[in-house]
């Protein structure tokens, strides 16, 4: 999720464990807590692309991470309020928790997260996407107004767990959101004929009522909106080969085999100007009606010094406006 979202959630699971004995600095170290998993973007200065990606939402999202470092914040933070009521043992368990609900949060997105890491298999519910106003404003609110009481005014953790409520119910029906919006995706393919290998279904931005599936075939990818304000009878769905026969030459270098690993297989590949590419599928394309299509995750093959290298392509943000006029339209069913 984005980080205001995660500082959110830090801060409200600070205040849940800590805030009767340290108030509001449960709050802030909670919010400093669920941030830390997200700096391994910091990667992206020190490593190509690919690696960056790779690592994104690895070890930091870890279970192993949460125990390996909660103690070490919990004792650095306990260093620095020796007089607090609070003891080291408190910091690290509130510190684990910061940490920890990071990653589960992100499980519910697109991306995942490898939370069995070193195991590679990546958690990804893709229920919700990583900016939600639903599941953030409300959330904050609560944080916001909790924070003006004293450390044992029962109306602060009345406020806090009514945030986490409200939260932790919008995030789990999202769940249930998909499982609908999945299922009317599957009956228009079977009343179209059209046989697939494998379905992906997510929220597109900032709601959970516009839906979009990745439909898996034999030799191409579909993609497919569906609103539950819908009144259209039929889901149309837009084709791209696979065009894995582009990759035929290189197929067998390691960076092209650790795309694949990356995209999890749900990966299209094109030439533009002699140029080849490959897109990831799992996140879709900018924008609804934009033609030509554009894909939100893409990488640029390029030789240097005779070795294949990929980098991401850069995306062509000069239309953003119109592609969230276009997105608030498809929303209402138009």
């Amino acid at each position: 999720m984005d980080s205001l979202t995660q500082i959110v959630l830090g801060a409200a699971v600070g205040e849940a464990v800590l805030g009767k004995k340290v108030g509001n600095k449960a709050l802030l170290w909670g919010a400093i807590a669920g941030t830390i998993p997200d700096l391994d973007v910091l990667t992206k200065f020190l490593v190509d692309d690919v690696t960056a990606n790779e690592l994104h939402r690895g070890f930091s999202h870890s279970i192993i991470f949460c125990l390996l470092f909660a103690p070490v914040f919990g004792w650095s933070v306990a260093k620095i309020y020796k007089r607090q009521e609070a003891t080291w043992w408190d910091w690290t368990q509130f510190m684990f928790w910061g940490l920890f609900t990071h990653p589960l949060l992100d499980a519910f997105t697109t991306w995942g997260t490898q939370l069995f890491w070193p195991f590679e298999y990546r958690i990804a519910f893709n229920s919700i996407f990583v900016v939600d106003p639903l599941y953030t404003l409300p959330f904050l609110g609560s944080v916001i107004a909790l924070s003006f009481y004293k450390r044992n005014h029962p109306k602060r953790s009345q406020l806090n767990w009514l945030g986490i409520s409200l939260s932790t119910t919008y995030l789990l029906s999202t769940l249930v959101i998909q499982f609908f919006a999945t299922k009317q995706f599957k009956n228009e393919l079977e009343k179209q004929g059209i046989s697939y290998n494998a379905i992906q279904t997510r929220p597109t931005p900032f709601n959970t009522i516009l839906w979009t599936a990745n439909v898996k075939t034999e030799d191409s990818f579909l993609i497919g909106y569906y609103s539950f304000f819908d009144t259209r009878e039929t889901i149309s769905f837009t084709e791209f080969p696979k065009n894995y026969q582009l990759l035929q030459a290189v197929n067998n270098e390691p960076i092209v085999q650790r795309l694949k690993q990356l995209t999890n297989q749900w990966y299209a590949v094109e030439r533009k100007d002699n140029t080849l590419y490959l897109n990831d599928l799992r996140f879709g394309v900018l924008g609804i009606k934009q033609k030509p299509p554009e894909f939100v995750f893409g990488y640029r093959f390029y030789k240097d010094d005779e070795i294949l290298k990929a980098e991401e392509k850069e995306r062509d943000m000069s239309e953003a406006s119109g592609l969230l006029t276009s997105l608030w339209d498809r929303i209402w069913g138009n």
